[in-house]
């Protein structure tokens, strides 16, 4: 029974040893990795910057920052996270592509699988062909990965990165593709202030409110407007180009612009709503004749200063129809355009708005 018990005992030691130095293994594996890649980052100037959901997660907990400050040995508290891979971003406006990446990523034993794309910002109604470019460069290495998304800026000064798509030719095994955290669907995202840092001994650059670009990347999906069907649309209906229509859209445009940098610092989740989301889904613009601009919020997201910081923003409260427990709309003064901002309630199984005709009082849900 003794023998027993140290025999278990013995194994026991001997399996926590065995997992604690296949640990080390993995994480020398990984920094080893992100060393030859940031050498690469540092040999081709390449503009990138740390992206890794679960990294930038762990930069927010106190805990291990201070355990990370306590570390005297070598160590690699955040870069090496439990996944075997490691995010970041490239922002496309700032590099130009070099055929040369390949060939010194194998000097440096790594694998390297490029995925490209079109184009969106070349496709118009007037031509839906664009040529491609590259979306997503993936570095292999003794199992672990570097997943390094292109961000480009689009006309709206967003930045927005393409889907990882793979073709039929492709090895489906090169990388876990389902668990990354980018590339299941285009997405897009405002340009973060960056900071250099150092982090487990390396100088990377990473967003300076990580915690937003994170609170971003949980709403970051990207839809595009389907320019083929709003072609066919506007074959029907011949779109209005005269000079009162051109003007209405810029500052239509414009307003949409501002509305969304007032919500966005309050931190107020909205969405295309009506009118303006119609126009957008088909024909991919502003509708003219429309002659306002619609916007849609939860009423669990309104706060009592939304008004003061339009007001605060050159927007005058217009109309303020219904109460904040009943179809609580408010309309502001932009430019020659109205604002509409409906507030959506969620009763279980339905969504609904509430809507107050001006003239007459009359209610509508």
């Amino acid at each position: 029974e003794c023998f027993s018990l140290g025999y278990v005992r013995l194994s026991f030691a001997n399996i926590l040893s065995r997992f604690f130095f296949f640990f080390l293994s993995l994480h020398y594996q990984s920094k080893h990795l992100l060393k030859k890649f940031l050498g690469l980052v540092h040999k081709f100037k390449l503009p990138v910057f740390l992206v890794d959901t679960a990294s930038l997660n762990l930069l927010s907990q106190d805990a291990v920052l201070y355990r990370d400050s306590q570390l005297k040995e070598p160590h690699c508290s955040f870069l090496c996270t439990h996944r075997d891979f490691t995010t970041f971003a490239l922002l496309g406006n700032l590099w130009k592509y070099d055929a040369a990446l390949l060939d010194a990523a194998a000097e440096r034993g790594l694998e390297l699988l490029e995925i490209h794309g079109k184009d969106p910002r070349l496709i118009s109604m007037d031509d839906l062909t664009a040529k491609e470019i590259p979306l997503h460069f993936l570095f292999h290495f003794n199992s672990r990965l570097v997943h390094v998304v292109v961000l480009y800026e689009r006309s709206g000064k967003y930045l927005w990165h393409g889907p990882l798509r793979l073709r039929s030719s492709m090895d489906t095994t090169f990388a876990p593709f389902g668990k990354l955290d980018f590339g299941r669907h285009a997405g897009a995202y405002d340009r973060p202030e960056l900071i250099l840092t150092t982090l487990d001994g390396l100088d990377v650059r990473i967003p300076k409110n990580y915690s937003r670009f994170l609170h971003e990347h949980s709403s970051s999906r990207f839809l595009e407007c389907h320019c083929r069907e709003a072609k066919a649309f506007y074959q029907l209906y011949p779109e209005d180009t005269s000079t009162e229509a051109m003007d209405f859209r810029m500052r239509a445009k414009s307003l949409l612009h501002l509305a969304s940098k007032v919500l966005s610092v309050l931190g107020v989740p909205f969405w295309l709503s009506s009118g303006t989301c119609l126009g957008w889904y088909r024909q991919c613009n502003i509708i003219p004749y429309s002659k306002d601009v619609d916007l849609g919020i939860w009423i669990k997201d309104y706060r009592h200063d939304i008004t003061q910081a339009f007001q605060k923003a050159g927007l005058p409260l217009k109309h303020k129809f219904g109460k904040v427990e009943d179809s609580l709309e408010l309309s502001f003064q932009g430019n020659d355009v109205k604002l509409d901002i409906f507030f959506f309630y969620d009763e279980g199984d339905i969504v609904w708005n509430g809507g107050t005709q001006a003239k007459s009082g009359k209610k509508f849900k």
